[in-house]
């Protein structure tokens, strides 16, 4: 018995020195009337009392990020952002980005988004955009009706972020809409990474769900950020230059590695397009660079299982510094 209490007293020891300036977090489960079973949702906020420390996103590949789990949320009325993954990702794997934000004074309700997470990323289901839209909008009403969360969101101030297909996401729910008539003509085009991955599923580009093209804006959302967004090229020109919120657009690498997200005037002109629009490229990075840390001996590890090459960044590349250097870009878009 006297080893198992000097084990706990050196547990919370550890604890306490962990805790100091680590994000709170919790989960919830999001009931909604467009998916058949609940919307699995996480939330990130400003600590205001301790509970223990847990780690989110740890697995073999990418290094998890600290949080104090069930920690009560410090007083105060935030800005909240509404985060959408991109394809294949989940709401864990970007803990980095959400717990970063949380620790500048903002809250962050991430979602899974069903048939394109981990383990879960369907060709066909990718598609329906519509759907994705609907699941953050779905968190968004469980957070505000939650009492435990509720009283410190700042209505005001609510963010979409999304990162690749989350970018598109984020935007479509800014009011962006995309032309899936243009959809095939894209993919003989310039065939990008999206349409090598659609085709796996025999998606048939001409016709497309009418989910892909739907108007998504919900209209809580005060701001858009996107960083290395999808599906560009078959943006609708008209909700484009209608979209009267701001928008801030972040490009990873001079050189992008999927042409969808490619902004630039000789790509989509997506960054033409919108009426309030601000946009940094980042650099040394490709879009992989965008995911969490690896740990070490995961490069080998996906290669000998045939995966992407998700931890490989381009020469002198610093992915710790970018992920800072997007943290900074969208607190400053916020206003933290």
């Amino acid at each position: 018995m006297k080893s198992l209490s000097l084990a706990v007293v050196a547990s919370l020891f550890a604890n306490a020195a962990l805790a100091d300036g680590l994000p709170g977090y919790d989960r919830l489960d999001v009931q909604s009337h467009h998916r058949a079973y609940p919307i699995a949702a996480s939330v990130w906020y400003p600590m205001g009392s301790a509970t223990y420390v847990s780690r989110v996103g740890d697995n073999p590949i990418f290094k998890g990020t600290p949080v104090m789990l069930g920690a009560g949320v410090a007083d105060g009325a935030y800005p909240l952002v509404l985060f959408s993954h991109g394809s294949g990702g989940n709401m864990d794997s970007i803990g980095w980005l959400s717990g970063a934000l949380a620790k500048r004074g903002a809250m962050v309700l991430a979602v899974n988004h069903q048939g394109s997470t981990s383990g879960d990323s369907s060709p066909r289901r990718s598609t329906q955009m519509a759907l994705r839209a609907q699941d953050l909008s779905a968190a968004l009403d469980a957070l505000l009706a939650d009492p435990a969360f509720a009283r410190y969101v700042d209505p005001a101030r609510i963010y979409a972020v999304g990162f690749s297909l989350g970018g598109a996401t984020a935007l479509n729910l800014g009011g962006l809409r995309f032309d899936r008539e243009r959809y095939a003509d894209y993919c003989k085009d310039i065939n990008g990474a999206d349409c090598v991955f659609l085709s796996k599923g025999h998606v048939d580009f001409e016709n497309l769900p009418e989910g892909f093209t739907g108007d998504a804006r919900d209209a809580r959302v005060s701001g858009v950020v996107a960083i290395d967004p999808g599906f560009t090229y078959v943006t609708n020109e008209e909700s484009a230059r209608a979209m009267d919120l701001p928008v801030q657009l972040i490009s990873l690498g001079e050189e992008t590695l999927f042409p969808a997200a490619d902004l630039s005037e000789t790509g989509s002109n997506l960054t033409g397009m919108l009426p309030d629009v601000t946009q940094v490229t980042l650099s040394p990075a490709n879009h992989f660079t965008f995911l969490a840390e690896c740990k070490p001996g995961a490069d080998q590890m996906l290669a000998e299982e045939g995966e992407d090459p998700i931890c490989s960044d381009p020469d002198k590349t610093d992915r710790a510094a970018i992920h800072a250097q997007i943290a900074d870009h969208i607190a400053q878009f916020m206003g933290l």
